[in-house]
């Protein structure tokens, strides 16, 4: 058997997936957990190669291997591009397994089974989540572009992804970023003939044609969610929090405008429109409640957020958009800053450790209340001095200095509290935990069933979830954003690039 070099997997000695044990890998750190089970951080003793182990959860399972594991290793198996997460092997233990706490797992099977992927350092929620982080333009172009390179190629290749959100894009330290969780995703034929479910996508990014009902669409329905990202990224929070599947479709059309025969031809034999039409005609608002963004980020974005799904952009035109050609142009990956490790699972985590010290701190606070301080007495008629511990106004101080206007910071807690283990809570309102509704607490990594049903309260400090506020970034200076002049693109080449893969 040849011998792999050091952080290198051994697969030339592997006759085939599956023949190896979980037990060639070292558990580091679980860094996701769910309805599908858990996802660790883990090193191949031989090489010392750091792996991502995603344990599919056997033990819910009625009829053997789960549908969504298979369809998902089939999928991965079939695509490989940068932008794409790579499955490695697969791996197996002999009889259920005890977890950190010594409970055994349940599993009535012989076995578990383990996906092996490649680890990513981040999760696009787990990093945007960091308290004090904000994002450049130039790096969310960089984002952006290498999330709709990933989906075109997998378009291309006749895959619709069906689950994008921020947990689901991974990026390493290196500034790749890599689209992952391939559980939800499925092969599609170019008529779009077939029945598919409209059970997909969570809620949140969840295109208006699915919560109508529609079970005939194609690519579209992850343009819809690459166009929810993108709004976020440069609002600084979610743009369409609802907690529920009429309160989403509400957000969209205060958004997006009331959908009509007019400027969406055939709404109206969708199965569910004459259900949840408004009863109220809606404007479109996108460029009054995101005027701060510039002229070509709400041009691409409207593209995007298009009610009718075959006006909605394709991938490969949205990255000829004027958006990636004017300066600031996207930065190189590799210039991106390195952070410390953020996953959505471990920086939810981090929150709820904060929130309870907080708690605790409140409670022994009300426990040991301070006593009260006295004010100092009044100054008798012919008291030259105040007591020395009082110090009264003099005139050496200068004149107070209004502060400025404060700018939205991209770090700040971004989702109600709500949610708990289970992937997908029941509708209403969820409890405990943050990002309710962002799908399993396991990010990129993830196989899960339906997404979630219920969110929470909209976010504070405001009315409406996608309420006009300040941006996160600066529109002038070094990162101007409306500018038209052209230059060299460090990670795309020029427009006319032709992909290494059929068009």
């Amino acid at each position: 058997m040849a011998v792999a070099a050091y952080g290198q997997l051994n697969v030339e000695g592997l006759p085939s997936w599956g023949s190896r044990s979980v037990d060639c890998f070292e558990k580091l750190e679980q860094i996701g957990e769910g309805t599908y089970g858990q996802v660790y951080m883990a090193r191949e003793i031989t090489t010392g190669e750091i792996v991502a182990l995603k344990k599919i959860r056997m033990d819910n399972e009625k009829e053997g291997f789960p549908i969504t594991a298979i369809r998902e290793i089939k999928i991965l198996k079939k695509l490989h591009h940068e932008n794409v997460i790579k499955l490695k092997e697969i791996v197996t233990s002999q009889g259920p397994e005890a977890d950190e706490q010594g409970k055994q797992d349940g599993n009535k099977y012989n076995s578990n089974i383990y996906m092996v992927f490649e680890y990513m350092d981040h999760d696009l929620t787990g990093l945007s989540d960091r308290p004090g982080l904000r994002f450049t333009i130039p790096q969310i172009k960089c984002y952006m572009k290498q999330l709709l390179t990933g989906l075109h190629y997998c378009h291309v290749n006749q895959v619709l992804h069906r689950d994008i959100k921020g947990s689901n894009l991974l990026i390493d330290n290196e500034g790749t970023l890599k689209l992952a969780d391939f559980g939800l995703a499925r092969s599609f034929s170019n008529d779009h003939n077939g029945n598919l479910t409209n059970r997909v996508i969570t809620l949140w990014y969840r295109p208006p044609e699915l919560l109508l009902g529609a079970t005939k669409y194609g690519p579209a329905v992850d343009m819809w969610s690459v166009g929810c990202i993108f709004a976020e990224l440069l609002h600084g929070k979610p743009i369409l929090p609802g907690k529920n599947e009429p309160e989403q479709l509400n957000k969209i059309f205060e958004l997006c405008g009331s959908p009509d025969e007019i400027n969406w031809p055939g709404v109206s034999k969708i199965p569910w429109y004459n259900k949840f039409k408004p009863t109220r005609q809606m404007k479109k608002r996108v460029r009054q409640v995101f005027q701060h963004f510039d002229r070509h980020a709400l041009d691409l974005l409207e593209k995007m957020l298009s009610l009718d799904p075959s006006q909605r952009i394709s991938a490969k035109d949205a990255l000829d958009a004027e958006y990636f050609w004017t300066d600031p142009l996207p930065c190189d990956p590799k210039s991106l800053p390195k952070y410390e490790s953020s996953h959505e699972f471990q920086t939810k985590k981090k929150r709820q450790q904060q929130r309870q010290n907080e708690e605790m701190a409140k409670r022994q606070k009300l426990q040991h209340p301070q006593q009260h301080t006295r004010l100092p007495p009044i100054q008798q008629t012919g008291q030259s001095h105040p007591p020395p511990h009082w110090a009264g106004p003099t005139n050496s101080y200068p004149p107070p200095v209004s502060s400025g206007p404060t700018h939205h910071q991209y770090g700040k807690p971004r989702g109600p509290p709500g949610g708990g283990p289970s992937r997908y809570p029941p509708s209403g309102n969820p409890s405990g935990g943050y990002y309710p509704d962002r799908g399993s607490q396991g990010g990129g990594y993830t196989t899960g069933s339906y997404p979630p049903q219920g969110r929470g309260q909209p976010y504070p400090g405001g009315a409406s979830g996608y309420a006009a506020g300040p941006p996160n970034y600066s529109q002038g200076g070094q990162y101007g954003g409306s500018g038209t002049s052209r230059g060299p693109n460090p990670i795309g080449g020029n427009r006319t690039q032709q992909y290494g893969w059929p068009q």
